[in-house]
C-alpha cells in the first residue's frame, strides 16, 4: 500500500491493530468509526495482505455467550504500513489508548 492510499481511516485502523485491538467491534469502540467503515476497510486490508484474519473457536464464544469473533492481525507488510501511518498522522498516537492486557 502506497502512502497515497493511506487514508486517515485506514491509518487509524492500522494503529488500533498495532496496539492489540483485534476484532471489529473492539476496533469500532476504540476508533469511533462505524461498522460500515471498519469492516470494508478490514476486508481491503486483508485483500492487500496488510492484515490476516481467523475465526475463533466456536466453543470459546459459546462459553462467553456471544457471537463468534473474527480476529485480525497485522502482517509484516501491515506493520510497515502502520509505522508509515504513524509518521504521516502523528496525532494518532494520542487518539487511541494502548490496549490493557487482560491478566
Amino acid at each position: 500500500m502506497t502512502s497515497a492510499k493511506l487514508s486517515h481511516t485506514v491509518a487509524i485502523i492500522l494503529k488500533a491493530l498495532s496496539l492489540g485491538y483485534q476484532f471489529g467491534f473492539e476496533i469500532m469502540e476504540v476508533t469511533g468509526l462505524p461498522s460500515g467503515t471498519v469492516y470494508p476497510a478490514l476486508r481491503r486490508l486483508e485483500r492487500d495482505d496488510l492484515v490476516s484474519s481467523k475465526w475463533e473457536a466456536e466453543e470459546h464464544a459459546l462459553k462467553e455467550q456471544r457471537p463468534v469473533r473474527r480476529y485480525y492481525l497485522l502482517t509484516r507488510a501491515g506493520k510497515g504500513a502502520a509505522a508509515t501511518a504513524i509518521q504521516r498522522y502523528p496525532l494518532l498516537s494520542r487518539l487511541i489508548p494502548e490496549k490493557l492486557v487482560k491478566t
